[in-house]
């Protein structure tokens, strides 16, 4: 375990509090258990950082990443689990990825689109959620398509449907678990971009940035990312390779 220097637990826990960011708008981090309260590899994550600094832990959830991000000047959490995106570094220290998932489309099943690069054509309209890893990238890669933003990424698909879009772009596994309900619909194979979730501190607290990156290091290399993964049901991701 770190040295757990006076600075680390004033940059991480003031107050003797770790305030934690859970985003339930990515399911494969967060989920809502049957109490409602928080699960996941996330809040996993959180709860151990919270007992080996010895100190009381706070959630805070949130329904979108962009979303946390936007309470960062709030100064409401000292920790996120968010992708590493350009847009946010210039605020946030991240970790080295802890998950890596993927980042792709759900079509129509009788839609002309066969893989990723299909959808950024001219006249094409595409679902996202506002502020979300996918959004950033797709904001700074698509040349031609347009994006049409929900709130959420669950408000992306809404929005799909509603509005009879030509894809919405998300995260794969929820996205696949709407295409196993509707036959209608399909999820195409390759991905867009592969987004790495990190765990985040606000910019400017070195000591405790440093320490979250070891302390990430060291829950890959232990199995613990995998087993918090394998516990809330999320078999089919990949946990980050060690830095």
């Amino acid at each position: 375990m770190s040295f757990i220097t006076p600075a680390v637990l004033d940059d991480l826990a003031p107050g003797g509090v770790l305030r934690a960011a859970i985003n339930f708008g990515n399911p494969v981090l967060a989920q809502p258990g049957k109490d409602g309260s928080p699960q996941g590899v996330s809040v996993a994550l959180a709860r151990a950082l919270a007992t080996e600094l010895s100190v009381d832990l706070e959630l805070i959830t949130f329904d979108a990443a962009g979303k946390v991000f936007a309470a960062l000047d709030d100064q409401v959490w000292n920790i996120a689990f968010l992708a590493i995106e350009p847009v946010r570094e210039q605020q946030i220290a991240f970790s080295e990825p802890y998950v890596i998932i993927e980042g792709t489309y759900l079509v129509a099943a009788d839609s002309p689109f066969v893989k990723v690069e299909d959808l950024d054509q001219p006249g094409l309209k595409l679902a996202v959620g506002k502020g979300a890893a996918y959004d950033l990238f797709l904001s700074r890669t698509l040349q031609h398509a347009q994006l049409e933003r929900a709130d959420t990424s669950a408000g992306a698909v809404d929005l799909f449907f509603a509005q009879n879009l030509d894809a919405a772009a998300g995260v794969r596994q929820p996205l696949a678990k709407v295409a196993a309900t509707d036959s209608s619909y399909r999820v195409l194979e390759g991905a867009f971009t592969s987004i790495r979730q990190a765990m985040a501190v606000p910019r400017g607290r070195g000591a405790g940035a440093a320490y979250v990156r070891r302390f990430v290091e060291r829950k890959k290399a232990e199995g613990f990312v995998l087993a918090a993964l394998i516990e809330s049901g999320q078999t089919d991701v990949s946990v980050a390779p060690s830095a």
